[in-house]
């Protein structure tokens, strides 16, 4: 039991750092990008843009919504990850997922942007996105690796 009790807790902590991260990026990016971009390469650059909808825009102007579903979403990933065998990948990985959809909340219910996402990452050949996007991506992938290579806890 508390072997089961510590990967929860690595679960949340997870999610509060990927939370945290994000957060502090977007306000970075808030104040910094604000007015301007900043090039990187191959065409990359951070600009600062605002997305009321889903992944790439879809849904546009229906961020309540959207924030919604994601509260649904952490809590019905939540009761799952609860009751399912957790190893290191799975701890860090719905802590990501977490932690990724909860920092997007955060941007809708508490940032004075009418609901929407701070995105700021911008590859040029990709939509625009943030760093709790990245933490979502990240988490899929390695639920999918860790699927992939089966369970060896």
């Amino acid at each position: 039991m508390r072997a089961r009790a510590s990967q929860l807790a690595g679960v949340g902590v997870v999610a509060a750092l990927a939370i945290a991260l994000d957060q502090l990026s977007k306000s970075w990016a808030l104040s910094a990008l604000d007015g301007r971009s900043i090039d990187l390469v191959l065409g990359a650059r951070l600009a600062l843009t605002f997305n009321s909808g889903a992944a790439f825009s879809i849904g546009s102007g229906r961020p309540a919504l959207f924030a919604g579903i994601a509260v649904i979403t952490v809590v019905a990933l939540s009761v799952f990850v609860a009751r399912s065998p957790l190893n290191r990948v799975r701890i860090v990985a719905f802590g990501l997922i977490i932690g990724g959809a909860l920092g997007n909340v955060v941007d809708r219910l508490l940032r004075d942007h009418e609901g929407k996402v701070v995105d700021f990452i911008d590859l040029g050949w990709w939509p625009v996105f943030n760093v709790a996007d990245s933490w979502l991506f990240i988490g899929v992938v390695l639920i999918m690796f860790d699927a992939w290579r089966g369970d060896r806890s």
